[in-house]
């Protein structure tokens, strides 16, 4: 036994990391109850933990967790007497049909739309789907949405039971419905693209999956709704990231800064596809905020073909992104265009516009009001080592902590 419970327990973790929100997305999607699909499943995890170190792995973990996970549902749904439709047997069969990985990805996006129902409120649709369906933790989450771990995790609960106390119907949206609820799932999605990119200490092995998971349901989205440009927006955001992957770290995996990445780690398949796909969202006639990001990224990646950054076209692109769909980190990112296209004071000025809280814990601006002090000359250079000085007080990645550390010597 002593051999096989460390195995067991590697094979637990892993599918608590990869298999956790697929298998609760579909759980709820058939019990219509997302807290007790999680209870159930998470219950499933500890039986696991006993069971398989005794009687070893099963050939399909996932149909495994998910036929306990159903009994479990199926005996408090008996004993509390909520359900006695003879029907819900219906949820013991055919288990191993049922977690085909070809499968769930349409029960997720399905749940995600759920999530998205106008009913729940809009501010924790975003953290509603990528805690449920994509199975992120509220500490994974909680520094990307400003919000304190404690806050995040009361909000969420106060929206799950929202969802079963007032019986938000779980039946796929009509085709009326989904253009509404489009917004939400996409950034869902750039959410989980995002956090997999840049996640904060300790979650790397946890989110890590979610890389390809969310450019696969971007994918299935632009298939299902092809006339839909913002889907397509995203997947060549999403792409246009992607290409310059391999540039991003070093061999000791420490950052490297866009600037500074060597061009020819670049995938320029990749880059050339994702302008394929940006260009056919732009013949819609139809901009939006994730074709605009794209824009910006496309003009980031065409530096590979010219040797240069369009500066200017990249602060228009903002100028216009912000005009119409601001968001702190386009404000931000805004301002540091402007600095580079030679406005560094106007730069400077955005940002002090910004909400002054948001300033306050938002690492981000004191990384972009740095640098935008240090293009000003020596003469800002105390106050942009002040301001680094408080981003890395600020950062939860250590790695990013000695890239900035670094940059403050320079500036002595």
């Amino acid at each position: 036994m002593s051999t096989q419970t460390p195995v067991s327990y590697k094979a637990i973790e892993f599918a608590a990391r990869t298999s956790f929100g697929r298998l609760a997305s579909y759980l709820a999607w058939q019990w219509r109850d997302i807290a007790a699909a999680e209870d159930a499943l998470s219950d499933a995890l500890l039986k696991a933990l006993e069971v398989w170190s005794v009687s070893g792995i099963p050939d399909s973990p996932d149909a495994w967790l998910l036929t306990v996970a159903k009994r479990q549902l199926l005996q408090v749904a008996r004993h509390d007497k909520v359900r006695s439709d003879p029907a819900l047997t219906i949820l013991l069969e055919g288990d191993e049909a049922m977690v085909e990985t070809s499968a769930l990805p349409d029960a997720r996006l399905k749940l995600m739309f759920v999530c998205a129902h106008p009913a729940i409120d809009e501010k924790i649709r975003i953290p509603l789907m990528l805690q449920t369906v994509l199975g992120l933790q509220v500490a994974d989450m909680a520094p990307a949405l400003m919000l304190s771990p404690t806050t995040l995790a009361q909000r969420l609960v106060r929206a799950k039971q929202k969802i079963r106390d007032t019986q938000i119907r779980f039946e796929e949206p009509s085709v009326d419905e989904l253009p509404d609820r489009l917004s939400c799932v996409l950034e869902c999605i750039y959410g989980a693209f995002g956090l997999s990119l840049d996640a904060i200490d300790g979650a790397e092995t946890r989110i890590t999956d979610l890389y390809d998971e969310a450019i696969y349901l971007c994918k299935i989205v632009c298939e299902l709704l092809p006339a839909e440009p913002e889907a397509k927006g995203l997947f060549a955001l999403m792409t246009f990231c992607s290409a310059r992957r391999a540039a991003r770290r070093d061999a000791q995996g420490n950052f490297i800064p866009l600037a500074e990445h060597d061009l020819s780690k670049w995938d320029k398949e990749a880059i050339v596809h994702a302008d394929q796909v940006l260009w056919s969202a732009s013949q819609h006639k139809k901009p939006g905020p994730f074709q605009l990001e794209a824009a910006v990224q496309s003009a980031h990646c065409h530096c590979l073909f010219t040797g240069q950054t369009p500066w200017k076209s990249i602060a228009h692109l903002y100028q216009q992104i912000n005009a119409y769909f601001p968001t702190q980190g386009s404000l931000v990112a805004g301002a540091v265009a402007m600095g580079e296209a030679g406005e560094v004071q106007a730069g400077l000025v955005q940002l002090e516009r910004m909400d002054a809280d948001l300033s306050k814990t938002f690492q981000a601006w004191w990384v972009a009001k740095a640098y935008l002090l240090s293009l000003q000359g020596e003469e800002s250079f105390a106050l942009a080592d002040h301001a680094y000085q408080i981003a890395i007080g600020l950062s939860n990645q250590e790695k990013i902590k000695v890239y900035l550390e670094g940059i403050r010597k320079t500036l002595k």
